[in-house]
C-alpha cells in the first residue's frame, strides 16, 4: 500500500516478537522506522528528533502508555499517536484518546489494519499542515505591517491597532468608503486572542431587516414564511472569536435595540425562539458616517453609539495621507506586474497627488491595476492615467514660493526635491545626465535645484 508522504514512525513495545514484526512491516511499506522497548528511551528520542507518528503499547511494566502519551504532547504536541492495545484495556486506550491519542487499535491486528490507520493518518496530517500554513498567510497577510503607509496619520493608526488588538475591547472603526476598514477590522482579529478563532463578517447595508435579524441572530424552524429549518445567526457562529458589523449605521432602529441588548448581557434568543443563548463574541463594527451627527438626528440610538465607540479608530482620507502616495502607487505596482517594478515618469506622482481621490486607496488600487492593464509605456506616463485625473491637475506653478504653500503644495515639493536628489546621486551630480533621468530640460531642473536652495 501506498503512502501519500513518507513519515517518521517510533514503535513503543515492551513485546519483542511484536516490536521488531511491526518495524519490518512499516519499513518495508516504505516508513522511516525506529523500534524501542523502554518508554524512557522512546522520551529521550522524541526530545531529540522529531517524530510525525508514535505507535505505543498500552500496557508496558515501566510506564504506561496513557503517561508516555502526557509526556510526548509536552515535548512534540504535533505528534501523532496511536495506541495498541489488547480486548481488556479498551476502556483505557478510549482514555487515551480524550487525553489526544489519534486512535487505538485492538491486539491482535493485521498489518493491513495499520497501514490504512497511518494512510489515514497521512492525510490528517497534510490537513492539518495546510489549516496552520493558511492561519499563517492569514496572520501574515493581515499583520500591522501590511497595511501601507507611512503618513504621520497611518502612523497614529498602527500606535492604536497596537493598543487595541490583543484586548477583548469593541472597536469602532471610522472611516470614507474605501479607506481599508475592513483590512483594519482583520488586521485587529488575527493579532488578537481570538486570532484561531472564527471571525464572521456580516455587511449590514446590504440586508432587508427582516433577513438581517435572521442573520445576525439567527431563527428557529417555522418563526417565519420559508424558515423550513433552524438556524444559527452570525453571533452563535462567531462565539469565542470576533464579529465585525459592516456600516453599522444602516441598521434599522429597531434592530438598533435588540443588537444593543446583545451587546449588554452578551445572550440572544433567535428569532421565533424562546431559548436564551450566551455568547462570547468580540465586536468590531464599523461606519462610514457621522454617528454622532446620526444620533442627534434621532436615526441612531445613543445608547448603542457609546456600546459601539469604546475605542474609536479613524481613518484618515487618502487626500490626507499625501505622502503614502508614491509608495501606495509602487506597492500596487509590483502587486500587479507579479513583483517587477516598471519605470514611472516622476510627472506621474504630480498628478496622482493633485486628485482628490474620492474613492479613497479602493480607487487608487483600481486605477493602478487598469494602468498596468492599459498601457504599454515604458516607462509610465501621465498618458497612461484616466482622463478624470488628468483633467484637473494643479500642481504649483513654477516660481511659487515653496515655503507659503499649502499642504498639497508641500507635499508635491517633497517629491520633487527626492526625486532630483535621486537623480543627482545617480548621475554622480551630473545634471545633464540627472535631467535625462527626469525627462526634463536641463533648465527646468537647474531651475528647480534653486527653487528649493539644493545647491
Amino acid at each position: 500500500m501506498k503512502r501519500r508522504k513518507k513519515m517518521r514512525v517510533l514503535v513503543v513495545d515492551d513485546e519483542e516478537i511484536q516490536r521488531v514484526s511491526l518495524q519490518d512491516d512499516l519499513r518495508e511499506a516504505g516508513y522511516d522506522t525506529t523500534a524501542v522497548e523502554s518508554p524512557n528511551v522512546a522520551l529521550e528520542l522524541v526530545r531529540k528528533e522529531a517524530f510525525d507518528v508514535v505507535v505505543s503499547d498500552l500496557k508496558m511494566p515501566v510506564m504506561d502508555g496513557v503517561t508516555l502519551l502526557r509526556k510526548i504532547k509536552e515535548l512534540q504536541p504535533e505528534t501523532t499517536v496511536i495506541m495498541m492495545t489488547a480486548y481488556a484495556t479498551v476502556e483505557s486506550a478510549v482514555e487515551a484518546m480524550k487525553l489526544g491519542a489519534y486512535d487505538y487499535l485492538t491486539k491482535p491486528f493485521s498489518t493491513d489494519e495499520l497501514l490504512l490507520l497511518l494512510e489515514r493518518v497521512g492525510k490528517y496530517r497534510q490537513v492539518v499542515a495546510e489549516n496552520v500554513r493558511l492561519k499563517q498567510q492569514l496572520e501574515e497577510r493581515y499583520a500591522f505591517g501590511k497595511i501601507i503607509g507611512k503618513s504621520q496619520p497611518m502612523q497614529e493608526v498602527y500606535r492604536q491597532l497596537e493598543i487595541v488588538a490583543p484586548t477583548d475591547s469593541t472597536v469602532l472603526i471610522e472611516g470614507e468608503t474605501g479607506t481599508g476598514k475592513e483590512m483594519v477590522a482583520n488586521a485587529i482579529h488575527f493579532n488578537s486572542l481570538r486570532k484561531d478563532k472564527p471571525f464572521v463578517k456580516v455587511s449590514c447595508a446590504m440586508l432587508s431587516k427582516e433577513i438581517l435579524e435572521s442573520e445576525l441572530f439567527g431563527h428557529e424552524k417555522g418563526a417565519f414564511t420559508g424558515a423550513f429549518r433552524q438556524k444559527k445567526g452570525r453571533f452563535e457562529l462567531a462565539d469565542g472569536g470576533s464579529i465585525f458589523l459592516d456600516e453599522v449605521d444602516d441598521i434599522p432602529v429597531d434592530l438598533q435595540v435588540k443588537l444593543l441588548r446583545v451587546l449588554e448581557e452578551r445572550t440572544l434568543e433567535r428569532v421565533g425562539g424562546t431559548e436564551t443563548i450566551e455568547i462570547d463574541v468580540r465586536v468590531i463594527a464599523a461606519t462610514k458616517k457621522d454617528l454622532r451627527q446620526l444620533v442627534a438626528e434621532g436615526k441612531f440610538r445613543e445608547d448603542l453609539f457609546y456600546r459601539l465607540n469604546v475605542y474609536p479608530i479613524k481613518l484618515p482620507a487618502l487626500r490626507e495621507r499625501k505622502e503614502d502616495i508614491q509608495i501606495l502607487f509602487e506597492h500596487f505596482l509590483r502587486q500587479f506586474k507579479g513583483g517587477q517594478l516598471p519605470r514611472v515618469n516622476p510627472q506621474v506622482y504630480r498628478y496622482l497627488l493633485d486628485y482628490p481621490w474620492p474613492g479613497n486607496v479602493r480607487e487608487f488600487k483600481n486605477v493602478v491595476e487598469r494602468l498596468t492593464l492599459t498601457c504599454q509605456c515604458d516607462p509610465i506616463d501621465p498618458d497612461c492615467l484616466p482622463a478624470e485625473i488628468r483633467s484637473i491637475r494643479e500642481g504649483p506653478e513654477r516660481g511659487h514660493d515653496p515655503e507659503k504653500a499649502g499642504p498639497l503644495d508641500s507635499a508635491v515639493a517633497e517629491f520633487e526635491k527626492k526625486l532630483i536628489l535621486e537623480a543627482l546621486n545617480r548621475s554622480n551630480g551630473n545634471k545633464a545626465r540627472a535631467a535625462e533621468i527626469l525627462q526634463i530640460p536641463v533648465s527646468t531642473l537647474k531651475s528647480k535645484i534653486k527653487k528649493y536652495k539644493m545647491e
